[in-house]
């Protein structure tokens, strides 16, 4: 049974998920009514926490902010003040939004970028299929397919970046210690809380500059509707009296110049590749094939490629190859023992018997095509749970990016599962068997759902222990429905729920060590 926290959090999730799975709409999946950032703790200190790739907070150097006390900046205060005089109806709703926290709202444009482009490509008229190429990202199809390896790994990159500058956000932020604007200037109106952390750079800046090389990388067929998302960014801090113009600039600037590292290591990582050739689909099919054991085969009609088969083979935020190797669960039940027939029954069973609770847990949890996947759902119920607890913007990025690390590493460890047992789903083996959220296109050992939630389960309990018990259950309930949709095993489900607690152990070890706690 749900405690009370529990069932509020998936009352909203359910609307959330409706309005993204059934809706044609490409709109923003947001919440306006957040109240404005107002963190309880301001973390000051943030300038010396742990980075990902950033060698040290100032490996990038930004210059010395002009003083306070000349003509430069007294002419930057009067141009928020010539805003003020007249803000139009579209200029507030921009402050509503953008004042709940850069770290979320650019959170949930990532959230609403992966669901729109969660669209598998359309066979060719000879039955192949084509695939979405980065280096053409207008053909057709359209590039990325943002598949659920896909997007853990954009989120990942993303909310890696964004805490790497935030944590060089703070330390210039300390060192430069210029006055925010209302500071110097006493008539400012300042229609945000009132931050005492030093202005420059702005933390807005920052967060929009290292944000929008990332997702131009991960989505380069929306720059326009991003540039625009961070053009009301910006906009937003001068006109709320939150910094002035140089604040801004000076930390597009800066997020600018962090994102490069980061780009640089997505182009290396090895995710170009993942794809494969039907030299290798074939390969894994005889090697399969070769042990006795039933080969996965695509349910799609045409037959469709394997969905990343070299996934396994990306690098890892965490982890080493040979830790992901090492951490690789026992191989499935033979597809011709006892255990193995027991499952399959259990699941024809839950097919064939369906009762309303379970379809509701299946609606809840699909996260198929057209929605913002599993690892986005899980971001979806992280920033439910962190808007409660008042963090700073810097807090935010480092949460985010331990979550989001942790399940790019569960994609990575759980797709190498897939392709190296290359396990049939229980509708191949018995074509009686209906599922409820159609047929993922890769193989069914271990369950993908319950690698992300066991991952995303470990490092949220970490970060908030209060509702560790509510993140159980939601681990526990989106690994079963699974099985209750029929296109996963039992032991697909509880072998997955303990790889992806084995990857968020390793979050949550970084996490101790990173200076914020």
């Amino acid at each position: 049974m749900k405690n009370k926290i529990q069932k509020k959090a998936c009352t909203t999730l359910l609307a959330i998920f409706l309005a993204c799975a059934y809706s044609c709409s490409d709109d923003i999946i947001e919440r306006n009514e957040f109240e404005a950032l107002n963190p309880t703790n301001t973390d000051d200190l943030a300038g010396n926490w742990k980075t990902f790739l950033l060698t040290a907070p100032n490996e990038f150097l930004l210059e010395a902010p002009i003083a306070t006390n000349t003509p430069a900046f007294t002419r930057e205060i009067n141009e928020i003040k010539s805003y003020q005089t007249n803000i139009s109806e579209n200029q507030k709703k921009i402050i509503k939004y953008w004042s709940a926290g850069g770290v979320l709202r650019w959170n949930e444009i990532m959230r609403t970028l992966v669901a729109r482009h969660n669209r598998p490509p359309y066979q060719n008229e000879d039955g192949t299929y084509p695939a979405p190429s980065a280096a053409n990202p207008f053909a057709n199809p359209q590039f990325p397919f943002s598949n659920p390896p896909y997007a853990a790994r954009a989120y990942a990159y993303v909310s890696a970046a964004q805490y790497d500058a935030m944590v060089a956000t703070w330390y210039y932020k300390k060192l430069y210690n210029r006055a925010a604007p209302f500071t110097v200037d006493a008539t400012l109106q300042v229609l945000i809380p009132k931050s005492t952390m030093p202005s420059y750079p702005s933390e807005d800046g920052v967060l929009s500059g290292v944000t929008v090389e990332l997702l131009k990388l991960l989505f380069p067929t929306e720059i326009a509707y991003i540039d625009g998302k961070a053009e009301e960014q910006k906009l937003y801090r001068i006109i709320s009296g939150a910094n002035v113009r140089s604040d801004i600039d000076a930390g597009i600037i800066l997020g600018r110049k962090i994102a490069t590292k980061f780009i640089a290591r997505a182009g290396a990582d090895g995710a170009g590749a993942a794809i494969g050739n039907q030299a290798l689909w074939t390969q894994l099919e005889t090697q399969t094939a070769a042990t006795g054991e039933t080969p996965w085969m695509s349910l799609d009609l045409p037959a469709r490629p394997p969905m990343l088969p070299l996934f396994g083979k990306v690098k890892s935020f965490l982890m080493t190859p040979e830790m992901v190797v090492a951490s690789r669960p026992v191989p499935p039940p033979s597809t011709k023992s006892e255990q193995f027939a027991k499952e399959l029954a259990e699941i024809k069973d839950y097919g064939t018997n369906p009762s309303r609770k379970n379809m509701e847990i299946v609606a809840f949890w699909a996260d198929g095509v057209g929605t913002y996947t599993p690892p986005g759902h899980w971001n979806a119920i992280a920033a439910e749970a962190f808007v409660e607890q008042n963090y700073s913007e810097v807090r935010w990025a480092r949460n985010m990016a331990l979550l989001n690390i942790a399940m790019m590493d569960a994609a990575i460890s759980c797709w190498d599962a897939k392709y190296t047992y290359f396990n049939p789903r229980p509708s191949q083996l018995d074509p009686s068997i209906k599922t409820m959220t159609g047929v993922p296109n890769f193989p069914s050992y271990v369950s993908g759902h319950s690698t992300f939630s066991g991952a995303a389960c470990v490092v949220l309990s970490h970060i908030i222990p209060a509702k560790a018990q509510n993140f159980i259950n939601m681990e526990k309930e989106a690994s079963d429905s699974r099985m209750f949709g029929c296109i996963h095993y039992r032991s697909d489900c509880e072998k997955g729920l303990e790889l992806g607690e084995k990857v968020g152990g390793f979050a949550v070890a970084r996490a101790i060590i990173d200076g914020a706690e």
